[in-house]
């Protein structure tokens, strides 16, 4: 007898992401785990994104009025059905046993919240390498705290809440310390899962917008360590 497996809830925000995004829904497409299903929020795009995702079979395509990156992931996961979540920027790749690899060692590790893994940068051809990227990091993998190569629980949300909509460049890693605050275990895997293109036009370019908001998530941090400290 076939045992049923987890499903998953693939969440892929886009804005303005025609030129990339049926690249990275085919490797969503073919990953090596069923079943998942797979959220396209649109948040706001004038391009042709709808067309593009509406072109794949099986596609749940949700519009939204732009409100930013972090509010077109939270609308993902109100509307995921599944056990786990997993999230693919609409100019990224997966490899093929992303969400396998993520999904069996959780089933395994009961006591394991969510796992990251490396990630790889690589340069779109004619785009020039991000100032805040070292030729190292341009070149090899390395673990990345990056919602890309997370696969999660979907009870790690209702229990430490959704993306923090007013952090625009720093939302993921404000959610790893929110997460680690609450004692939730993560487990980073050994393989390399995300493939993160860079192409001129993504926010790894925007280097001061994105240590503006880094510090503000810092200081948030901090900000509740003090108010626990003098609640007790």
């Amino acid at each position: 007898m076939q045992v049923e497996r987890a499903l998953v809830s693939v969440i892929v925000p886009v804005y303005n992401g025609e030129r990339y995004l049926g690249s990275a829904l085919q490797s969503i497409f073919e990953q090596d785990y069923h079943p998942f299903e797979v959220i396209v929020v649109d948040d706001g795009s004038v391009d042709g994104s709808a067309d593009v995702a509406k072109s794949f079979d099986g596609i749940r395509y949700m519009y939204q009025t732009n409100q930013g990156n972090a509010a077109a992931m939270n609308a993902g996961i109100e509307a995921a059905s599944g056990e786990f979540i997993a999230f693919l920027d609409a100019d990224d790749l997966w490899a093929p046993n992303k969400l396998s690899a993520g999904v069996d060692y959780l089933l395994e590790h009961l006591e394991i919240g969510f796992v990251i893994a490396r990630m790889q940068n690589f340069l779109e051809p004619g785009a020039r390498r991000p100032p805040r990227l070292t030729r190292d990091l341009s070149l090899t993998n390395y673990v990345a705290l990056s919602v890309g190569t997370l696969v999660t629980r979907k009870t790690v949300f209702e229990q430490i809440g959704n993306f923090d909509t007013t952090h625009s460049y720093a939302k993921d890693v404000d959610w790893f310390i929110r997460a680690k605050e609450a004692g939730i275990r993560m487990e980073v895997l050994p393989e390399t899962l995300l493939y993160r293109r860079l192409h001129g036009s993504n926010r790894s370019y925007q280097t001061e917008a994105r240590t503006s908001d880094l510090l503000r998530v810092i200081k948030s941090g901090i900000d509740r360590k003090r108010a626990q400290a003098s609640a007790r």
